[in-house]
């Protein structure tokens, strides 16, 4: 049973508990002597840590996402903390996985039936029974509810695509109406399915990473598939509505740099590119900002975006 998590470790404290052994790699010291580069995690966070001694045995004894047990010292290294390992063996016993991933704070039942009355909402029939053909395949829900919407920057949790995918139907619902000539209709089907191949792009069993077929294929393309298998089943969809609503799919990346094969062409998938950035972009900001130290009133450096963040002072008066 895990009795410390991540969040709650200090420097200088013993350490002896289970961790999912998220990542490993082999170096060499300057003197040719090797040593093993690892990445402990759990539903708190990841820690780094560094294996001087046994380091063939430490190595051979377990693989990148199984549970491991290790006993070593906390330290301060770069201005962040890491654990010098005595021991690591393949943990055994009493093991929870809810310790190990993160997890939205929502209820995932409740967002799905969120989603499905913004869905119902729409006027075209034919999206209606597109959007009808997911929510009736059972194994794409149990994954779809299940999934994260990445591995590190934004929604990185269990449950995040789904709370993600509503947030960008809500926002997507709140814009429609806000400029002319849109496709309401369209875009909140856009928002829906645009990263559905997401489920497939990750594996969530005991760490959040990239599947074999994520980092050969990407969630784009597994998306356009697994858009084009449902959409077989639906008589009543135009080829033209089709193909706009993969073209969303494909450009919701915004451009060739960020992913997408191509880049938006029309205003729905204008509009929900930079709704897609918004809602990762302000999720990311605010888990970051969560995890610093809540007395400072600035965070620390964000590598990603350059800059630090301001989290302001209680107004008093």
């Amino acid at each position: 049973m895990k009795k410390r998590f991540v969040n709650q470790l200090s420097p200088g404290e013993s350490l002896s508990d289970l961790f999912v052994l998220s990542e490993k790699s082999m170096g060499h010291k300057k003197d040719g002597a090797r040593y093993l580069s690892i990445a402990l995690s759990d539903k708190t966070g990841q820690i780094r840590g560094v294996v001087w001694d046994n380091v063939e045995q430490a190595a051979s004894s377990a693989a990148a996402g199984d549970f491991v047990r290790v006993k070593g010292l906390v330290s301060e290294y770069r201005g962040g903390l890491q654990v010098v390992v005595q021991s690591m063996s393949a943990g055994s016993g009493d093991i929870d996985p809810a310790d190990f991933l993160p997890a939205t704070a929502r209820e995932p039942g409740q967002m799905v039936e969120r989603l499905k009355a913004v869905a119902e909402t729409m006027e075209s029939k034919p999206l209606r029974e597109l959007l009808e053909k997911f929510w009736q395949d059972r194994r794409f829900m149990e994954l779809f509810k299940k999934a994260p919407a990445a591995k590190k920057m934004h929604h990185a949790y269990i449950g995040g695509l789904l709370e993600h995918t509503l947030s960008l139907a809500l926002l997507a619902e709140k814009v429609a109406g806000h400029y002319s000539g849109i496709d309401r209709d369209l875009l909140i089907a856009g928002a829906i399915l645009h990263d559905i191949g997401k489920i497939h792009e990750f594996t969530y069993d005991t760490r959040i990473d990239y599947s074999d077929e994520g980092r050969l294929v990407n969630h784009i393309v597994i998306g356009i598939r697994m858009l084009e298998q449902k959409m077989a089943d639906v008589s009543s969809l135009t080829p033209n509505t089709a193909l706009l609503l993969k073209h969303m799919i494909i450009s919701h990346h915004g451009t060739r740099e960020f992913g997408s094969p191509e880049p938006p062409k029309t205003l729905e998938a204008v509009l929900l590119n930079y709704l897609d950035e918004i809602d990762s972009k302000i999720n990311g900001i605010r888990e970051f900002m969560e995890n610093q130290d809540p007395e400072a009133d600035w965070t620390a450096y964000h590598r990603p975006l350059e800059r630090f963040f301001y989290r302001g002072k209680p107004d008093t008066s």
